[in-house]
């Protein structure tokens, strides 16, 4: 079963590090890859892509339903994907506005607070795992 992947005992550690790596890379590119010069804002991708009408907000959505599913295959219990899918939801209803939601996505980078979620659950589970072999 999916949702008990990283509970496997099949389930390769070097698999999860290289999903984590994948989704470092692809939540950074989203949200977080380029610099506003003389500050410390980061924008990504997704500044660029959703100011392309109707369309643009549909593939970030998607994108941000590819980190939701690898989490669910990493074993993140439902209700920290049901947060997950919140962030989602609110990057693409604000995201949908012209400009202004936009902007609001720039400031909100779902992406990263949900790779954030991500890696603290694996962050819990491999601490629970090591507590327990001792």
């Amino acid at each position: 079963m999916a949702w008990a992947a990283a509970t496997d005992p099949f389930f390769a550690a070097s698999d999860v590090a290289a999903r984590l790596a994948r989704l470092r890379r692809l939540a950074w590119m989203i949200d977080a890859v380029f610099m506003l010069p003389g500050t410390r804002f980061r924008f990504g991708l997704n500044s660029m892509v959703g100011l392309l009408p109707v369309g643009g907000d549909a593939v970030l959505g998607a994108i941000s339903m590819y980190i939701i599913y690898e989490a669910a295959r990493l074993g993140v219990p439902r209700h920290k994907l049901a947060r997950m899918l919140v962030n989602v939801g609110l990057e693409v209803a604000g995201g949908s506005v012209p400009i202004a939601g936009d902007l609001f996505a720039m400031t909100l980078k779902a992406n990263l607070r949900n790779l954030a979620i991500v890696e603290d659950h694996i962050r819990e589970t491999s601490w629970q795992q090591t507590r327990w072999t001792r």
